[in-house]
């Protein structure tokens, strides 16, 4: 059977050919990466058996083999890092598989166009990521206390009769939940507005629940940004001045960068 390809990434081909390819086994722990020159685009890959890599053998490991998986994952992640630290690079997908190089000349020949507009776009950019956690439990507390709207609730029931009292009162956690979610937004929001502006790209993305995440608190606001290198130092200060803003409150901002830019690769 004839070996399969598996693609890593493109780097543009002047750069491959200036920079050497630095030396990591393949997917399969056994083969090195290697480069197929595309016209003005360089692929990096490595070869994989037929056999041993099929759709079908792939799919099943997928799926039954969660040690398989994460030693693969692992590998794919470091080793996309890596070559994205050294070139301007388009990183591709996980099991991103040709059945061979001709067919992967094909297809990357017919993306050239958008190949060539994602190169131009990530010179000399980063992409990094926000996300803010939230401490539920501090928050309501702080809510509870302070919050306009609650107050006037509280106001409101103090006037009524000693027997309606009682049932109002119940409605006040209600309330609280609703100021607690229209706080975590306005939070999101207002740093995601302050950030914009040091960012050619940006993306909202979705909140990830703890079962993703393992932690206590909930993530209240997930986002990324392409930001050109210049402008990295302006964009985590920004973050720093907020957290010291914002002080205890029960929010903690996490930024994490450089990553490799599979959210702004249009081909990715």
């Amino acid at each position: 059977m004839e070996n399969l390809i598996y693609l890593y990434g493109l780097v543009p081909a002047q750069e491959a050919t200036e920079k050497s390819l630095p030396q990591l086994k393949g997917f399969d722990g056994e083969g090195n990466l290697f480069t197929i020159p595309i016209n003005h685009t360089t692929a990096i890959v490595c070869e994989l058996n037929g056999y041993d890599y099929s759709e079908e053998t792939i799919a099943d490991k997928m799926n039954n083999d969660m040690e398989w998986l994460q030693e693969k994952a692992f590998h794919h992640h470091e080793t996309i890092a890596s070559l994205d630290n050294k070139f301007t690079f388009i990183p591709l997908k996980f099991c991103t598989i040709y059945k061979n190089e001709s067919n992967l000349r094909e297809t990357i020949l017919a993306s050239e166009d958008k190949v060539d507009e994602s190169f131009n776009r990530l010179t000399d950019k980063e992409e990094w990521t926000l996300k803010i956690y939230s401490d539920d439990n501090k928050l309501k507390k702080q809510i509870g206390n302070s919050n306009a709207a609650i107050e006037e609730k509280r106001k409101e029931i103090s006037e009524l009769p000693r027997g309606r009292q009682f049932f109002e009162r119940k409605k006040i956690d209600s309330l609280v939940d609703k100021e607690l979610d229209k706080e975590k937004d306005r939070i999101g929001e207002s740093l995601h507005d302050k950030l914009k502006k040091y960012a050619v790209d940006t993306s909202i993305k979705k909140n990830w629940g703890k079962d993703v995440t393992g932690l206590r608190d909930d993530m209240t606001w997930n986002s990324v940004y392409l930001l050109p290198k210049d402008q990295v130092k302006d964009f985590v200060t920004e973050i720093e001045v907020t957290e010291k803003e914002l002080g205890d409150l029960g929010f903690r901002i996490e930024a994490a960068g450089p990553w490799p830019a599979y959210h702004f690769s249009s081909i990715s």
